[in-house]
């Protein structure tokens, strides 16, 4: 009875390719460069061989955890944990693991993560998801060698990846404005809020320069929710609750703002479209079934650029890398939850209900 075969092992898996055991290392570890080819043959010896590296072997001949630090400041949100699922597909294909970071606590959470946690050996890169880092924090990770992509808002000295929330917040009240609306709200965040990075105060100008570019005087900054559907809710029955003061249309900061409003609307018997008109922005995953007229902005392709962007960092292509900021992409979605002002539309309605009244 013969012995029972060995464990395959690297240089079986080079045999095989018809390559050296270091392009083998290069093409599984991600440590250096290997042509198209090359690296096709090892992948398909190791999947006919049945090959599987040792994390902790490979860990310690490159130095590398083969893991990416994510940090999002609140995961119960769709869209972050949308950028999340977008930075782990990119991240397995690639052959990384991911790490979670959820800073929804603040205070001593993020100093621990910070100051310990991402600068130990457990990451190789970092992914700030909508977080302002401090100058120390971001010296911290690059003092010790871990790449950050920052992504939602600008972060100085790393490259950043960020959506023109001036342009969009201009698009989306232009697009009441151009629906013939003249009172024209803004439901926003508080800029302190850990989520707001500096998005809120640029959708507040993006709609206050619409406004003024259609001799509109723009409203206050005075509703502000928290990015959530029970505060768009909560602010909206305040916002709604005197017929005479209401606004035609809300240009909301948010999907999920804008729903809550949207469900206030009809607890308080306000029509959607006809008595009020709501934008949000994101394209929210309940935003077609609402008929929510949004500004989509794709958040799962977000973060697989940002993932890509870090993964070319880490393996040294400086052409893939390139460039250091990105202004992320954006369309104006038209549903239902958007039409032309009721007060211009109602006598016109009346005068054709009062010459049904003749004719019968």
């Amino acid at each position: 009875m013969g012995a029972a075969p060995g464990p395959v092992t690297i240089a079986d898996v080079a045999r095989e390719a018809g390559v050296s055991t270091a392009t083998v290392s290069r093409v599984l570890n991600g440590t250096g460069p290997a042509s198209p080819d090359r690296r096709e043959r090892v992948l398909a010896a190791t999947k006919r061989l049945g090959y599987v590296t040792s994390a902790s072997a490979a860990s310690l001949a490159s130095g590398r955890s083969r893991n990416v630090g994510v940090v999002v400041p609140r995961l119960g949100s769709w869209f972050f944990a949308s950028v999340v699922e977008g930075a782990q597909s990119e991240l397995l294909r690639a052959g990384y693991d991911l790490t979670l970071y959820n800073l929804r606590d603040g205070g001593e959470l993020r100093d621990r993560v910070f100051a310990d946690l991402l600068r130990r050996q457990r990451v190789d890169g970092v992914i700030a998801v909508s977080l302002e880092l401090g100058g120390d924090e971001v010296s911290s990770l690059l003092s010790v060698g871990k790449p950050v992509v920052g992504l939602g808002g600008d972060i100085a000295g790393i490259p950043t990846f960020e959506l023109d929330n001036v342009a969009v917040a201009r698009e989306a009240t232009a697009h009441l404005i151009g629906l013939g609306h003249r009172r024209i709200a803004h439901l926003g965040c508080d800029p302190g809020s850990p989520t707001a990075f500096g998005q809120i105060e640029k959708r507040y100008d993006g709609y206050a320069d619409a406004m003024r570019a259609a001799e509109l005087a723009p409203q206050p900054n005075a509703f502000s929710a928290d990015f959530t559907v029970a505060g768009g809710y909560a602010v909206g029955r305040r916002m709604l609750e005197d017929p005479v003061a209401r606004p035609t249309a809300v240009f909301a900061a948010s999907d999920e703002m804008a729903i809550g409003l949207m469900l206030a609307a009809r607890d308080l018997g306000v029509d959607v479209p006809r008595e009020l008109s709501v934008v949000g922005v994101d394209d929210h995953e309940l935003s077609a079934p609402m008929g929510l007229t949004t500004v989509a902005q794709a958040p799962e392709q977000q973060g697989a650029v940002a993932a890509a962007r870090l993964i070319a960092e880490l393996g040294g292509d400086s052409a893939a890398a390139a460039p250091d900021s990105l202004t992320l992409p954006h369309a104006l979605v038209v549903r239902t939850s958007s039409s032309e002002p009721y007060p211009t539309t109602a006598p016109e309605n009346a005068h054709r209900a009062a010459e049904g009244g003749a004719a019968g």
